[in-house]
C-alpha cells in the first residue's frame, strides 16, 4: 500500500487545552490561550503572505507579548518561558495512539507535518508518547515557508517518495486542509471540539470525529486509499 498520511500536530494530535492552567496563572483566564494561538496563526499567515519567513516559535513569542500588552500585563521572561515550555508537554488526545497504531499495523505510512521546528515537534511527540508511530517528522521550517503555503506539503510528499494523489493531509484546521488540497492531496478533517470547516471551500475528502474513527473509515474496503 503506497498511501501516506501526513498529520498536523497542534490541535490535531495534541490537546492545547492543557495550556489552560499556564494561561490562568499568567493572565487570570485559561481561555486566553485561544486568543494567543489565533494571534500566533495570524502573525504566521501574515509573514507567509508577505514572504518574510520567521520560525513559528518567533510568532508564538510575539503573540504572547501582544496578548500581554492587550491585557495590560507585564510578563517576566520566566512567564514567557513557562508557557512556551508547556507547549512541549502537551498530551495527545486519547484516540490518537490507538488510531495511529491501527493505521501502522495496516501498513499505512505515517508522517507528521507541522509549522513548529523539527526540534520542537520531536520533543512534543516524544513527550506525548507517540513519536514511534511516525516514519518521518517534517517541519515547514525546512521549506522556509509555513503552512498553508504549498512548499511544506510538496516537500513532505517528495521526501516520502509518493505523489500528492497518494497522500492524505489530516488536520483539525480547514486552512491546513485547503493548503494540502491545493497541491493535489486528499484531505481528512478531524472534527475536534470547536473546530469547523470553511463553508466557502470544497469539503474535504473525509470527515472523522477522531483518529480511531479515521482509521476505521480509511481501512474500510469501500474507502479508496
Amino acid at each position: 500500500m503506497t498511501t501516506v498520511l501526513l498529520f498536523d500536530v497542534n490541535e490535531t494530535l495534541l490537546d492545547l487545552r492543557a495550556l489552560g492552567p499556564a494561561f490562568e496563572r499568567t493572565f487570570g483566564d485559561p481561555q486566553a490561550r485561544e486568543r494567543w494561538f489565533q494571534q500566533m496563526l495570524l502573525l504566521a499567515f501574515q509573514a507567509t503572505i508577505l514572504d518574510q519567513y520567521r520560525p513559528f516559535g518567533d510568532h508564538g513569542l510575539a503573540a504572547l507579548r501582544m496578548l500581554a500588552e492587550q491585557s495590560g500585563r507585564r510578563l517576566a521572561e520566566t512567564d514567557e518561558r513557562a508557557i512556551l515550555d508547556a507547549m512541549r508537554q502537551l498530551p495527545a488526545f486519547p484516540d490518537v495512539a490507538p488510531g495511529l497504531g491501527r493505521l501502522r499495523r495496516a501498513g499505512i505510512r505515517l508522517a507528521a507535518l507541522t509549522n513548529s521546528t523539527e526540534e520542537v515537534v520531536s520533543a512534543q511527540l516524544r513527550q506525548a508518547g507517540i513519536l514511534d508511530h511516525f516514519d518521518r517528522v517534517f517541519s515547514a521550517d525546512r521549506a522556509l515557508r509555513l503552512k498553508p503555503a504549498p512548499e511544506p506539503y510538496r516537500m513532505a510528499v517528495h521526501e516520502m517518495g509518493v505523489t500528492p494523489q497518494q497522500t492524505w493531509l489530516v488536520a483539525a484546521h480547514g486552512w491546513d486542509l485547503a493548503g494540502a488540497a491545493a497541491v493535489g492531496c486528499r484531505t481528512a478533517f478531524l472534527a475536534r471540539p470547536g473546530k469547523v470547516l470553511d463553508p466557502l471551500r470544497a469539503p474535504p475528502t473525509l470527515v472523522a470525529e477522531d483518529v480511531e474513527v479515521l482509521a476505521r473509515r480509511l481501512l474500510d474496503p469501500d474507502v479508496a486509499c
